[in-house]
């Protein structure tokens, strides 16, 4: 195939060989700042960045340029032998996770993978008649491969692919009751995100996460907590559990981690880690040279650009610009979430409302049917929160 000639408007030649498991339209070609272009030329302005990856915008030369530089000096290694951005990316995550081992995975879900292993493997050497049950949260979402969907609270997206993994409940989310009432003495684990994502985006009140804590403790059981999304700078914090004031046990993280480098990792207190020997858990290119690079050039561009202060800023500005439309549009039904991770719940399908976006070369992804997620690079400044609400506002006046 000459690819010099192809016709990227073609449907049928561009999804010749792909498999159908998205609902893709546009085809982009590169990206500046807060903007994608297609091929075409035309510019959208992306308030989804890559569903929360795209924390540093797009081109963004201090990035690539350390990319750069290691590219020059090593791609890939196995795990049988350390490098030297493994080990500083090692020390990165645990200094801002307050943790203190780390597994380098290539994905958020293989990251939830690796932390119900490693959940299972601490309650087993308490006894090895456990049945390593996990209590997971309604609605919540942690991933496609088999266990990561066996503990996503949304039937449907399980159903197809049964029997997945046994041993789990599932409890509603900021219901404690709930939970304690689920918990036997086989209970290894409970597993929830800081903030739902893909399940309208949902806070945990703080009487939940710290309830949830107290339980942990209570009963040795290990408290999972997934930030693939949410952590990262995203609500204000590097990691969103620092809002309450506690630690899990396990925190597992990904996406903007690598900024676009396919990196995760799951993050232990010693007493965890110490669970886990040679030969229980393994990944080929997890914690390679070059996703550690990423890893390290993410956390230095946080730092000197100063980007979770920025958060809390346009955050603050975002939350009163939408809440001002939420007043004059009865469309709109509920408005929330926590720094640049924030919902619009509409009394129509989102998919309406994206779609209407996109039109007007506004980029927005759905979270549920009814909900529309809110998740800009961290770049993203009052004028393109400006920009967004115009645009929106248009569409509002449409539907």
């Amino acid at each position: 195939m000459n690819f010099e000639n192809f016709d990227y408007t073609n449907s049928e030649l561009i999804d010749k060989h792909l498999i159908n498991a998205y609902n893709r339209k546009v085809v982009f070609s590169h990206g500046e700042g807060m903007e994608l272009f297609d091929i075409e030329g035309n510019a959208f302005l992306d308030m989804g960045a890559g569903i929360a990856v795209s924390a540093l915008g797009y081109n963004n030369e201090k990035f690539k340029n350390k990319l750069k530089e290691q590219l020059d000096k090593l791609i890939h290694v196995s795990n049988l032998y350390y490098t030297p951005a493994l080990i500083k990316a090692s020390y990165n995550v645990a200094e801002k996770t307050g943790l203190s081992k780390v597994f380098f995975t290539n994905s958020g879900a293989e990251a939830n993978e690796g932390a119900i292993k490693l959940a299972r493997k601490y309650k087993w050497l308490q006894n090895k008649e456990s049945k390593g049950e996990v209590i997971a949260m309604e609605h919540s979402f942690h991933g496609r491969t088999m266990g990561a969907l066996s503990v996503t609270g949304t039937e449907h997206y399980r159903t197809p692919f049964e029997p997945l993994i046994g041993g789990v409940k599932f409890c509603e989310y900021n219901n404690l009751d709930s939970v304690k009432a689920a918990v036997t003495e086989d209970t290894a684990a409970i597993i929830l995100e800081t903030l739902q994502g893909e399940g309208g985006i949902h806070p945990a009140t703080e009487e939940f996460i710290k309830g949830i804590r107290a339980l942990c403790d209570e009963k040795d059981i290990v408290m999972i907590l997934d930030e693939v999304q949410c952590g990262m700078g995203r609500t204000g914090k590097y990691y969103a559990y620092e809002h309450y004031g506690i630690k899990p046990d396990i925190v597992t993280t990904a996406k903007a981690l690598g900024c676009g480098v396919p990196v995760g990792a799951f993050v232990a207190n010693e007493k965890l880690a110490a669970a886990m020997v040679p030969g229980d858990h393994g990944t080929t290119y997890g914690g390679n040279p070059f996703a550690c690079a990423a890893i390290n050039a993410v956390y230095e561009i946080f730092e000197e650009d100063k980007l979770i202060d920025n958060v809390n800023e346009v955050s603050s500005y975002l939350f009163e610009k939408l809440n001002l439309l939420k007043d004059k549009y009865e469309v709109i039904k509920d408005v929330r979430g926590k720094g640049l991770m924030v919902g619009i719940e509409f009394d129509c399908p989102a998919a309406k409302v994206v779609g209407a976006c996109q039109e007007k070369g506004l980029l927005l992804i759905s979270a549920g049917s009814s909900i529309v997620r809110v998740v800009p690079p961290l770049i993203v400044t009052k004028n393109d929160i400006d920009k967004f609400i115009n645009i929106l506002t248009d569409v509002l006046n449409e539907i």
